[in-house]
């Protein structure tokens, strides 16, 4: 399922549009807002994937426009930092009216600023990441120091940031001038992830040492080495995604408590793969993890393969049914180790069979540690042969399509 395109009225009274990545069995644990970095939008692939990786670990992620920016409307030059402070806080208000207020602020670059501001004016805010953020937001400025002297003297001017022209007004410099996230940062009751490169090109490391001095205790700081600012390789966005997410469970109301409700009971999973690659979500009860391809078959490799995880099933039964038999006759197995190797071979001697027919085969090999005799490791060989996917592979399994609306 793609996520729903939403709307909602922001900090100066115009329609912000937003998404809201929601994890496969819709029934997110927390809630969390991304704030995208200064004249970007919601659709930048790093804004993206992070939320996406959020959304596989069960958060809930909206990710918006700001007024003026992407697919909102307004006008960028009557707006400032305040403003996107502002609009921060009507996405909260939206989702704690339509969902469950938000317990996680994500920020990038001048975003990771306003979300540092916005979380003392937010209840129920846990958590906030910040990534490749400014320790103030005046630090802006320097994007258009060559506009600035027609700005202070004709008000406005319009200015190069990025590549694209923007109209930056004298109360844009005035408003960024008086804002201390300093102060802010001081007075931040939430946990903070500081997440920055070492070789950050626009904002400079040094910002995020001056954030982590002025924070309080519980504070973590996470280098992403190599990257740049934008995180235009997918790999550092997805690896952002993957230890945000991992870090935020331990902060989130409820964390202690299952995350979220089985989709359809035992034996259900969901799977979704989307446009631009191989990788997929899988959903199994309230358990998350993916799948992929290698690189060599068009793949990122950021997975494990179907066949692996079919290997992976056949192998974890046939482990735990050995472990539950030795169990039951008291029996001193320490550890039972499978290893398994998928491949096809030739029907050599099926006269029935259509011509270059093969057939799957599985080899799998068994370690069992611990001071067992030999007739009891014979049985446990046995034992392994009636693992219940072991023996619905044999048997073979009726599978039946529908499509659903």
């Amino acid at each position: 399922m793609s996520a729903p395109r939403i709307e909602f009225s922001g900090g100066t009274g115009e329609t912000l549009a937003a998404r809201l990545e929601l994890p496969l069995d819709q029934e997110p644990r927390a809630f969390a807002i991304f704030a995208h970095c200064f004249t970007c939008s919601k659709n930048l692939n790093a804004v993206v994937h992070i939320s996406r990786a959020l959304a596989a670990q069960g958060i809930g992620v909206l990710r918006f426009d700001f007024t003026g920016l992407g697919e909102s409307s307004g006008e960028f030059a009557d707006t400032n930092f305040s403003s996107n402070v502002a609009d921060l806080v009507a996405a909260a208000d939206y989702l704690e009216a339509e969902h469950s207020a938000p317990e996680l602020l994500v920020g990038h670059s001048l975003g990771g600023a306003a979300v540092l501001a916005a979380a003392a004016r937010l209840d129920g805010v846990r958590a906030v990441a910040t990534i490749g953020a400014p320790s103030e937001p005046a630090h802006v400025e320097r994007l258009f120091r060559a506009g600035r002297t027609e700005i202070e003297t004709t008000g406005e001017a319009e200015v190069d940031i990025g590549g694209r022209s923007f109209r930056i007004k004298k109360q844009f410099l005035d408003d960024i001038s008086e804002a201390c996230s300093e102060e802010a940062i001081g007075r931040l009751s939430a946990s903070l992830l500081i997440c920055h490169s070492p070789v950050d090109e626009i904002v400079d490391i040094s910002n995020a040492e001056r954030i982590y001095r002025a924070a309080r205790h519980p504070k973590s700081f996470l280098s992403l080495d190599r990257a740049n600012h934008l995180l235009t390789d997918s790999s550092d966005s997805q690896y952002v995604g993957l230890v945000l997410a991992a870090w935020a469970d331990r902060y989130l109301a409820g964390r202690d408590d299952a995350p979220a409700l089985p989709i359809a009971g035992e034996g259900s999973v969901v799977t979704r793969t989307a446009s631009g690659g191989f990788q997929t979500e899988i959903r199994a009860g309230r358990h998350s993890l993916r799948a992929d391809e290698p690189i060599r078959v068009g793949g990122t490799d950021r997975g494990p393969t179907p066949y692996d995880l079919l290997l992976a099933g056949l192998g974890a039964c046939t482990s735990m049914t050995l472990r539950m038999y030795a169990d039951r006759k008291g029996w001193p197995l320490e550890a039972a180790q499978v290893r398994l190797e998928h491949s096809r071979e030739h029907l050599a001697d099926c006269a029935e069979c259509e011509k270059g027919a093969q057939i799957d085969v599985i080899q799998r090999s068994l370690s069992l540690e611990g001071p067992l005799d030999d007739a009891q490791r014979r049985r446990l060989i046995e034992i392994a042969e009636r693992c219940p996917v072991h023996r619905t592979l044999e048997r073979g399994a009726r599978i039946s399509t529908t499509l659903e609306a």
